[in-house]
C-alpha cells in the first residue's frame, strides 16, 4: 500500500482523536446534560483549553479535506514519489503536534506547526504537477 494511503488512514484516526478530545473538554465545561440534549439555544461559551481544543478540531477539519484530496489524487494519478511521501508525513506529524501545542496555548509554536502541515500538503500537491 502506498505511504500516502497509509498516512491518510492514520490521519483519519487522528481526526477522530481531535474530535473526541474537544468533545470531552467541552462536555466537562457544559455538562453531560447539554451534550446529550438537542442543543437548542445558545451554548455557554467554552473557555481555556476546551475552547482551544474546539478551535484545533475545527482547524484540523479545515485542512484535512485538502490533505485527503491531494493524497488520493497523487495515488490515483500514480504520481506518488519520495517527495509526496515526505509531504504526507510532514502533514501527519505536524497535526499530531498541533493538538497539544494549541490546547496548552503556545501561540507562536502553534503557528509554526500549522505552517509545517500546510507545507506538507503543498509537497503532496506538487507531485501532481
Amino acid at each position: 500500500m502506498a505511504v500516502e494511503l497509509q498516512v491518510l488512514g492514520w490521519s483519519i484516526v487522528l481526526g477522530l482523536v481531535y474530535v473526541m478530545f474537544a468533545t470531552t473538554l467541552s462536555t466537562g465545561q457544559r455538562g453531560l446534560t447539554w451534550n446529550a440534549s438537542n442543543r437548542d439555544g445558545e451554548p455557554v461559551p467554552l473557555t481555556g483549553a476546551a475552547a482551544r481544543a474546539d478551535r484545533a478540531s475545527r482547524n484540523f477539519l479545515e485542512t484535512f479535506g485538502f490533505f485527503a484530496a491531494a493524497a488520493l489524487a497523487v495515488v490515483l494519478a500514480q504520481r506518488a514519489n519520495a517527495h509526496s511521501a515526505l509531504g504526507v508525513q510532514l502533514y501527519f506529524w505536524a497535526r499530531v503536534a498541533y493538538l497539544p501545542v494549541y490546547a496548552i496555548g503556545i501561540p507562536y509554536l502553534r503557528t509554526l506547526v500549522w505552517a509545517v502541515s500546510v507545507v506538507g500538503i503543498v509537497m503532496v500537491l506538487s507531485a501532481l504537477f
